[in-house]
């Protein structure tokens, strides 16, 4: 009996010898983990601080290109990465904008961007694409900002605000691309956030001067100016993201009954006989209330603060749900990007 008590007693104590190895053996592998985590956070920041200051000095290199637009750079210095750049104007002037580099072969310049600051507020301080003085019928032309040669924004702000650069006037272009990226995104989510993303084929500016600043020269955007059949070009798109029938349904049932997808249209007017600026990704083609899917204008509307606005009546039944005249919520809250190349 003595002698099972006293085996029963060992077998306890090297029971408990073994635990306190395993626990010790543990102790000393979360002790070497904690140390190596610890080690692993000192460094991470200090990595970060050191790829961040060799991508800036690459960056910075940009500033010694020399360039009207951003098909300049690509064909003169090789570089076929999206960002933002510096460009000089021909009288020297030297600015920032975002180049789109990959989409159909590159050389995209950002010139402007049209974001609605506010679908309520009615013509405010912000809607510079058509007016900040109100529904005023004293200056039914509003700010004037689609053909005179006015700036505002930064490119790195264009989903958050508008945006309006020297290329707008200064390029000489063939084609566009716009880009429809939800408010407040990033610059380097810009191409995988846009709910749309499409651009013209045809070389259409050739005929029109060159850029906006010339085509609306041609077709000013104002009020009083005629017959809703009398508007500016449609130009057929080609789809770099999203296609005919989600851009139809990106606006309400009442405007696709009266639109067609497929197209960007310039200097479309309305039964009130106010030119917006561009039907962007659709075109007039029964009844004239482009004012419910197509982008800024003047700054005086019959209809009071109803139809006035960068967006004029986007939200027309207030719903915000793509019922009625009112655009898709996605279309409501996402800016406007036009590139030139």
């Amino acid at each position: 009996m003595l002698d099972y008590t006293l085996f029963l007693s060992l077998v306890v104590l090297v029971s408990v010898e073994h635990a306190s190895l395993e626990s010790a053996a543990l102790q000393l592998v979360n002790e070497e983990l904690t140390h190596a985590e610890a080690i692993r956070d000192v460094e991470t920041p200090l990595n970060l601080t050191r790829t961040n200051f060799e991508r800036l000095d690459n960056l910075s290199n940009r500033s010694r290109y020399v360039a009207r637009s951003c098909k300049e750079i690509m064909d003169r210095y090789d570089e076929r990465e999206d960002g933002l750049y510096f460009l000089t104007t021909a009288n020297g002037m030297v600015y920032q904008t975002f180049c789109d580099m990959t989409t159909d072969g590159g050389g995209w310049t950002l010139v402007a961007s049209v974001h609605e600051n506010s679908h309520y507020g009615g013509c405010t301080v912000g809607d510079r694409w058509s007016s900040q003085q109100g529904n005023n019928a004293n200056l039914p032309d509003g700010d004037g900002n689609w053909s005179n040669r006015n700036t505002f924004g930064t490119a790195e702000g264009a989903t958050s605000d508008d945006f309006k650069t020297p290329g707008y006037y200064d390029i000489v272009a063939e084609d566009m691309s716009v880009w429809h990226v939800p408010n407040n995104f990033p610059l380097e989510h810009w191409n995988l956030a846009a709910i749309l993303r499409y651009h013209t084929s045809n070389r259409f500016l050739r005929l029109y001067g060159g850029n906006l600043f010339e085509l609306f020269k041609r077709y000013p955007v104002r009020y009083n100016v005629g017959s809703c059949s009398n508007r500016g070009p449609a130009v057929p798109i080609v789809y770099d993201h999203g296609d005919k029938e989600s851009t139809k349904m990106f606006y309400g049932p009442n405007p696709r009954a009266e639109s067609e997808p497929g197209f960007i249209t310039f200097r479309p007017i309305n039964n009130e006989r106010a030119a917006m600026a561009i039907c962007s990704g659709v075109k007039p083609t029964t009844g004239c209330n482009t004012e419910h899917y197509c982008i800024g204008g003047g700054g005086y509307f019959r209809e009071h603060n109803e139809q006035c606005g960068d967006f004029p009546s986007f939200d027309w039944d207030r719903l915000g749900l793509g019922q009625g005249w009112s655009a898709s919520k996605e279309m409501r809250e996402a800016a406007v990007l036009l590139f030139y190349r």
